[in-house]
């Protein structure tokens, strides 16, 4: 059914690459949506820019220490203001019709369940939510009849074109991936590879947490375990492929031979678009898709040898239980430490491989967030332990 009126909005991680890209969306709908709270970790002039030009009911700042700063920047605006992890939760569990969950990270999760327990539609770019918490965060999303609509380009694609109905019917499922800046780096090259060379993908604009995780082909693994608890066809029917252009950003094959993808220009802003207006859809200034100024489109397997972070995540994946928990918080330091230039670009994949080895995240299925907090706290140790261990 067409959705009938003004859209009230809720940004969780307004300041993000992902939380402006709608917020851009937005402005340029401004008789559409009515953005209700805005959240931010600690980005105060973004966060103050933003609400003062959308004129949110609340602005939240994560970071208490920024309080001050953005009350002041947003006195006399209208806006409320708030801080800290409990009102970004807050925030989340303010009435609205739609939540952008955008928050990266394991802060991400508490705020993002909220909004699913009071029933939203949540447009899903958080990726701890499924990866370490998939079973328990689509346990909550079914007991509140909330709506899950997936942002992550390569998942918006096969949300599109699945045929959610008749899983039966379907013969694979194709996660694309970008290869990444080292798509054809040697190991020993991507051994030198430097923070700024990592972060510089030849695609997408995004964070530089996400960047390294591309240049690891880290991303597409957790990616892998999400589409697992999205699209419940099972680990054996999914696959991943390289595709440089990223223009194909995923393709679901049938029995019968054949093959659905979704193409477009790669601009985040479509497939939020396609959340933020759904079910209908609206316009997005995304570069239009020419397929003749293209002219070729390539593909390749992806070389587990070079990239072993899809090997990785797959064996998370299959392992079931925490494990898929304890290797995104171990990724999570050891891309931080890359970053830091503490650790190499190779050793990155080499934290969560050994974190997964000492067996961290095994046992039953984590039964709630603090069991889920658990296990990311034990990981994150290992982690920390091992690049203190192997300091450049």
């Amino acid at each position: 059914m067409p959705f009938d009126g003004v859209k009230r909005v809720t940004v969780l991680g307004s300041t993000g690459s992902i939380g402006c890209s709608t917020l851009d969306l937005i402005a340029r709908n401004r008789d559409r949506f009515d953005v209700v709270a805005l959240t931010a970790h600690r980005n105060v002039a973004s966060l103050a820019e933003q609400a003062r030009r959308l004129k949110p009911g609340l602005a939240v700042i994560a970071d208490e220490s920024q309080y001050a700063a953005l009350k002041a920047e947003l006195a006399g605006s209208g806006t409320e203001v708030a801080a800290g992890a409990d009102a970004v939760v807050e925030a989340a569990r303010m009435s609205s019709d739609w939540v952008m969950a955008g928050i990266v990270g394991a802060a991400g999760l508490a705020p993002t369940l909220a909004a699913v327990r009071r029933g939203a539609c949540v447009a899903l770019a958080n990726k701890e939510c499924l990866v370490s918490a998939g079973s328990l965060f689509l346990a909550e999303v079914e007991k509140a009849g909330a709506t899950l609509l997936p942002v992550d380009s390569e998942h918006n694609a096969i949300f599109q074109v699945l045929d959610q109905d008749r899983l039966n019917a379907v013969d694979r499922i194709t996660l694309t991936a970008s290869g990444g800046p080292f798509r054809t780096w040697t190991r020993e090259e991507m051994a030198r590879a430097t923070p700024a060379q990592a972060v510089a993908h030849p695609r997408w604009e995004m964070g530089a947490k996400i960047s390294v995780d591309s240049a690891t082909l880290m991303n597409k693994g957790l990616e892998l375990i999400e589409a697992h608890y999205l699209f419940p066809v099972g680990e054996g029917r999914l696959d991943v492929i390289i595709h440089p252009e990223s223009i194909v950003h995923s393709m679901v094959a049938y029995v019968d031979g054949s093959v659905l993808a979704q193409l477009g220009s790669p601009d985040m802003r479509t497939p939020i678009a396609y959340t933020l207006a759904w079910p209908e859809r609206m316009a997005t200034p995304a570069i239009r898709l020419d397929l003749a100024q293209i002219a070729q489109l390539t593909f390749q397997r992806p070389d587990t040898k070079r990239f072993p972070a899809l090997t990785v995540a797959r064996e998370a994946l299959c392992a079931g239980s925490g494990a898929p928990t304890a290797l995104n918080a171990a990724n999570e330091v050891a891309v931080a430490a890359f970053l830091a230039g503490k650790i190499g670009f190779l050793d990155i994949v080499a934290v969560s491989q050994s974190v997964l080895e000492d067996g961290v995240g095994g046992g039953d299925i984590p039964a709630d967030l603090e069991e889920v907090y658990e296990i990311d706290r034990i990981a994150r140790i290992r982690a920390e332990e091992w690049v203190q261990n192997h300091l450049r």
